[in-house]
């Protein structure tokens, strides 16, 4: 009898065990580096975030000032704005408790420029079109990355909830993500100024 085609069942079944633990390590090892790569992603997208808001931190000082020379008795509306201002830039929590202050934040932008519509003088100027064009471009960038976070923070939900993923999650202690999300969708829209011709 030919001793290379005659195998045992135990050294068959000894292979079929380990084709199927190299499976499975193969499969643990793939899950594990889309977890590792899709935190990865939600942490350049939050560096996105962060970018612009220090943009808008930067264009909101100039903002006031520019209201400040037309509407100097509004003082309680602009300091208001800027201590909100300075609670969002300090604020370095989770993405949820910083939606709360962007919240905050973008309520009082909106009184901004409740007030500035009582000064057609100061709609017209140019400075001030300037700096509103740019903190809409800078909304709107600020969107558009939000939208990019949520995705990747649902995505890392998704794996850290469903089966058999969630195994891996919670082996390596892969935490879920939160959102970046504002309170209602008036908040979510940019500030902006009717220009009078």
């Amino acid at each position: 009898m030919d001793q290379s085609t005659d195998m045992s069942p135990a050294f068959i079944a000894l292979i079929a065990v380990g084709v199927v633990a190299l499976l499975a390590l193969i499969w643990l090892i793939a899950t594990f580096n889309r977890l590792v790569s899709t935190r990865q992603h939600m942490r350049e997208s939050w560096a996105d975030i962060d970018v612009e808001l220090k943009r808008r931190y930067d264009l909101i000082p100039n903002l006031v000032a520019a209201v400040k020379g037309y509407a100097a008795h509004e003082s309680s509306v602009l300091e208001q704005v800027v201590r909100l201002r300075n609670t969002a830039a300090a604020n370095h929590g989770a993405a949820a408790e910083q939606a709360v202050d962007e919240t905050a934040l973008a309520i009082g932008l909106k009184q901004l420029f409740a007030v500035v519509e009582n000064y057609p003088q100061l709609k017209a100027d140019t400075q001030f079109l300037a700096l509103q064009q740019e903190l809409a471009i800078t909304e709107d960038r600020l969107a558009a990355a939000r939208r990019f976070f949520n995705a990747n923070v649902r995505e890392m939900n998704q794996l850290c909830d469903t089966f058999p993923s969630n195994f891996v999650a919670s082996m390596f202690n892969v935490e879920r993500g939160s959102y970046f999300e504002l309170a209602n969708d008036a908040e979510r829209t940019a500030p902006r100024v009717a220009i009078e011709a």
